[in-house]
């Protein structure tokens, strides 16, 4: 199609385009278009974190090796720190409180060591995870990767934590009696579950805290007082054995001290199955699978939106 100009030339108008009338979605299907930091399905994310697998372990080694590095004593501060705790309960709790009632003092010792390292991973986990996006914000915007990688790293690097810990629980349980056996391989499932629960909890706070960082201040609180009724410190059935039994029941079953409780089983040669609830395996591959599952889908449904505003 032509025009005839004012000075008599003439203008050919352009040919209609193939793509006149179509809307951006459209155009987007046609071409091959995707929105830039669309959340990807659930299987592909999946597909993509088993991808980053060396980038998440070589995180969490680096935040592990740095969290120490301006102290003179470096990594041993990874043992000493739940060692210390451990002392101070003992002195409060164990002599003058007399918490251990029920318990000989060569198998309190153990279990409250064993509680006070199996809740400081679960905490840490949890306090790292409120920050893991929050606190790395330059990160999460100047690269594109599925952002699980990181409260998934931080949870990592606390199990790591935990098992340089290890060699000094096992010493101190060998040196109040308990020695090793085949039960101390039971500590092993339990740690994994245990692992998997903090890792789905990391997730979810790690989304709440991207979106309020405030939560980190109040995070010390919830965690203290989770500590006080998941029985670290004394057993929650001797210590309520004058109250309700429900309200025991409530408290044996909160995953803290479920997992508290499975490796004491393992470990320490005095702490039998009478001092368990019943089916505690199940209770704690539940509360794994639970807030493990629950944890991932709920971080991954705000993938794009982390690192924004």
């Amino acid at each position: 199609m032509s025009d005839t100009t004012h000075d008599g030339a003439v203008a050919m108008s352009p040919a209609p385009s193939p793509d006149d009338g179509l809307s951006p979605s459209q155009l987007a299907a046609k071409y091959g278009l995707s929105v830039s930091g669309a959340r990807p399905g659930l299987v592909s994310y999946v597909r993509q974190l088993w991808g980053r697998r060396h980038f998440i372990l070589a995180f969490s080694q680096a935040k592990l090796t740095a969290q120490y590095s301006q102290a003179k004593l470096g990594q041993l501060w990874q043992v000493a720190t739940p060692l210390l705790n451990a002392a101070v309960y003992l002195v409060i709790f164990g002599v003058i409180l007399k918490t251990s009632r029920g318990m000989p003092m060569d198998v309190y010792i153990p279990f409250l060591v064993t509680g006070v390292f199996a809740f400081t991973f679960t905490q840490s986990s949890v306090m790292a995870g409120v920050r893991s996006i929050s606190g790395n914000l330059g990160l999460v915007r100047a690269l594109h990767f599925p952002r699980a990688s990181l409260p998934i790293s931080f949870a990592l690097q606390q199990l790591q934590q935990l098992l340089f810990s290890m060699i000094v629980l096992l010493a101190i349980v060998v040196g109040f009696g308990s020695y090793p056996a085949l039960s101390w391989l039971l500590a092993v499932p339990a740690l994994v579950l245990q692992f998997v629960f903090n890792t789905g909890l990391a997730m979810i706070m790690a989304r709440l805290g991207a979106k309020t960082p405030d939560l980190a201040q109040l995070m010390p609180f919830i965690m203290r007082t989770w500590l006080y009724a998941s029985g670290v410190m004394f057993s929650i059935p001797v210590m309520l054995a004058d109250k309700p039994a429900w309200i025991a029941e409530v408290l044996m079953y909160n995953p803290a001290a479920v997992y508290m409780d499975l490796i004491r089983f393992a470990l320490i040669d005095g702490y039998g199955s009478e001092n368990l609830p019943s089916h505690v395996w199940a209770a704690g591959l539940g509360w794994a699978v639970l807030v493990g599952f629950a944890g991932f889908v709920y971080f991954w449904k705000a993938e794009e939106r982390y690192g924004r505003g």
